[in-house]
């Protein structure tokens, strides 16, 4: 008994020793975001005197304002913390909530089946949303500056406007038949009804006035006042069910983050209600058994995929809001456990998901998104991932707010099985209820090892997980950030059964190859993934960061 305690002392110890060698100030910081001018909006409050925290929260606002189609004050996000002065780190959960008045079938007909659109357009497919709040708990709790001055850019941006490149017109184009149906959308967001073209002006002034309202008031320039009762007018005129009760409700909370080790790599990620964490880590542990830089290209996709293929099968079982359901965080996050999931993997065949145990049955009791990663010059440290859910949300704003509505409500399972916009599927873990948070497959993560710290994360709906999954092993490969975020990608999610894949993700030999083993293969239409990505050499303290080529971000160091 003395002997297991003096060695968790020990362990303890080293822990810390490590934790705080790592934190060693730089004479530089660095920001990767989704935008130039979300970049830019960072290191104007460095520039000021602000922390990373503080340039977090003008990040996460300029971006509300810059990319209208991947977050905004209607969504909301997780935001990862380490505090470079101590090594204290926590997880911001500012994830939307179900009203009070939802339901587990509000979005089926009377027979029971899922009504096609409703949990994914519209006021009745919003949740109340996190993203004002958590701005304002980062600033408060650990900002130096004051919420006022870290907003100004993003106010700046909304009322003087700014000219949207080509992604925002992608976007808009996905959704231009849902944002058409709202006026106050089109108005905003479109030119006379159509999209707009490159030198198009966007300005929000109404936008403008409510992050005024926050940096005057904090929350409640949000989520009481003039700005709540715009809200609640137009959302329930357009059949939603939002109360001022919801908003006087919303909390962030502080969550303590998951942790796991690959090859001496330690991971810090998100904890339920993201799975990003979990079922990062699960994979991990199960590939841990495996020396991936000495098999075939072939073998080391087999097997990347079935380790997918288990963990996303676990996503689909157990996990949902923590603060609703018992989740099995112990068992999913253990390398025993691992091991017998790994037991039923074989190199000369895939297994079919169908064959996987569990079944998606009632219990008794993700493509757009946004990334920004930053450090700064005394160690501390944001990952956040935001979202609206779709691209521009529920394609709904309120009448004179500029606040863009999340449709979050489809991240819940509307009926046990059923597939979301996503693919996925899940149990009565993440079935709707009153108050609560959706799962979310956001994944912002910190790696660390003995020589090196890394800050990463991505939008992409499901397929989040496995590019970070991705960016994971190819850090363990000491790479750098550039590579990273250039990764060719490929995904497995357990149903559908199919590994997804972009054009030049497999040579002609492996494609063959994997389909010999069993696998499906399907080239998706277009490249995903936004990943900004951030990397710290601890003995030389020489920053790299990197901006996903797909999209068109910014990473600096300055």
């Amino acid at each position: 008994m003395k002997q297991a305690v003096e060695k968790l002392i020990l362990i303890v110890f080293f822990t810390f020793v490590w934790a705080a060698a790592g934190f060693a100030e730089t004479s530089k910081s660095a920001i990767a975001s989704a935008h130039p001018l979300a970049t830019k909006a960072g290191f104007e409050i460095l520039a000021a005197g602000g922390n990373a925290f503080d340039a977090a929260v003008a990040v996460s606002a300029a971006l509300a304002v810059v990319e209208p189609g991947s977050s905004g004050l209607g969504g909301g996000g997780f935001w990862l913390l380490h505090r470079g002065k101590d090594g204290f780190e926590i997880i911001l959960d500012g994830r939307e909530k179900a009203p009070l008045a939802a339901n587990k079938n509000m979005y089926l007909d009377r027979n029971g089946e899922v009504i096609e659109d409703l949990s994914k357009n519209g006021a009745l497919a919003a949740a109340i949303p996190g993203m004002p709040a958590a701005i304002v708990h980062l600033a408060k709790k650990y900002g130096r500056l004051s919420l006022a001055q870290s907003l100004q850019p993003a106010i700046r941006y909304a009322r003087d406007g700014f000219v949207p490149a080509n992604h925002y017109r992608k976007l808009l184009t996905v959704r231009h038949p849902v944002i058409e149906k709202n006026p106050e959308a089109a108005k905003i967001f479109l030119e006379n009804g159509h999209i707009p073209a490159a030198n198009f002006l966007l300005k929000q002034p109404d936008l403008a006035n409510t992050l005024e309202k926050i940096a005057r008031f904090g929350a409640a320039g949000f989520y009481q006042g003039e700005t709540a009762q715009k809200l609640l007018a137009d959302v329930t005129a357009l059949g939603g069910i939002w109360t001022q009760k919801d908003l006087d409700a919303y909390q962030v909370i502080e969550r303590v983050p998951v942790y796991g080790w690959y090859y001496g790599i330690k991971i810090t990620s998100a904890p339920p209600p993201s799975s990003g964490g979990v079922v990062l880590i699960e994979a991990l542990n199960i590939l841990s058994a495996y020396d991936l830089t000495k098999v075939t290209d072939a073998t080391r996709k087999h097997l990347i995929t079935e380790a997918m293929r288990r963990a996303y099968h676990d996503r689909a079982l157990y996990l949902g809001d923590s603060d609703f359901v018992s989740i099995p965080l112990k068992q999913l996050l253990s390398p025993d456990y691992a091991a017998g999931l790994r037991s039923s993997i074989r190199a000369d065949k895939a297994l079919p998901s169908d064959f996987l145990s569990g079944e998606l049955v009632e219990k008794q009791t993700g493509t757009d998104t946004t990334h920004f990663s930053i450090i700064d010059a005394e160690g501390n440290r944001v990952a956040a991932t935001l979202s609206l859910n779709a691209e521009f949300g529920a394609g709904f704003v309120a009448k004179g707010t500029g606040v863009l509505l999340n449709n979050e409500m489809d991240d819940f399972v509307s009926k046990v099985g059923a597939m979301n916009r996503y693919g996925l599927v899940g149990s009565s873990a993440n079935a709707i209820a009153p108050g609560k948070r959706m799962l979310s497959s956001m994944t912002p993560t910190f790696l660390e090892d003995e020589t090196r710290v890394a800050i990463l994360g991505t939008p992409g709906g499901s397929r989040i997980i496995s590019m970070v999954l991705l960016a994971v092993l190819d850090f363990a490969e000491h790479h750098a950030p550039q590579s990273w975020v250039k990764l060719p990608r490929f995904h497995h999610q357990y149903l559908p059964d199919v590994i997804e894949h972009e054009e030049n993700s497999f040579s002609p030999e492996t494609m063959t190859a994997l389909s010999n083993l069993g696998h499906q293969l399907k080239q998706v239409s277009s490249p995903y993934g936004n990943m900004q990505a951030i990397e710290l050499q601890k003995k030389t303290r020489q920053l790299s960061a990197a901006s996903d080529p797909r999209g068109e971000g910014l990473a600096e160091v300055r």
